[in-house]
């Protein structure tokens, strides 16, 4: 039973960790942490004009404000980046996704007593991190960026 509590209290906080945008570099270029690393990501297959980046960083940065929560789906590497389809998460921010726990938003004495006289169940954990990462990743940026006529495919890419 302790075995279950324990694999069910590690798998959701592993759940929660999510990619989070940490800046727009270019019209196709993401930096991106996950909590213990940063990478640089790529969004795969797509193409950029010099003349259409700015507008390009622009709709990027009004889609994935500062730590957005996405969703990578790698398909290879390039130069040691990251190529990646990327989705925001619908829920957006980290912050509206993570369960409380005793120890993250004590910010006063009240609210640590508070928390600490209320322990949190595996069982509410897991239903946190369930409700935090079930939600459905929006298109793919790529997408959106056709869309509003900022990129364009790359020919002959089937990723």
């Amino acid at each position: 039973m302790l075995v279950i509590g324990v694999s069910v209290l590690l798998g959701s906080a592993l759940a929660v960790q999510a990619a989070e945008v940490l800046q727009v570099r270019s019209g196709t270029v993401l930096q991106i942490g996950d909590g213990n690393r940063n990478y640089t990501v790529r969004l795969a297959c797509l193409k950029v004009t010099t003349e259409a980046n700015a507008e390009a960083v622009a709709w990027l940065r009004q889609q994935l404000p500062r730590r957005s929560r996405v969703n990578l789906r790698p398909v290879g590497s390039e130069d040691g980046i990251l190529v990646a389809r990327v989705s925001r998460l619908e829920n957006g921010t980290n912050s509206q996704a993570r369960p409380t726990s005793p120890s993250a938003n004590a910010s006063s004495p009240t609210a640590a007593r508070a928390n600490a006289a209320t322990p949190i169940s595996a069982s509410a954990i897991s239903a946190s991190a369930i409700a935090a990462t079930a939600k459905a990743p929006s298109p793919d940026l790529g997408q959106g960026l056709v869309a509003a006529g900022l990129a364009s495919w790359l020919p002959n890419c089937t990723s």
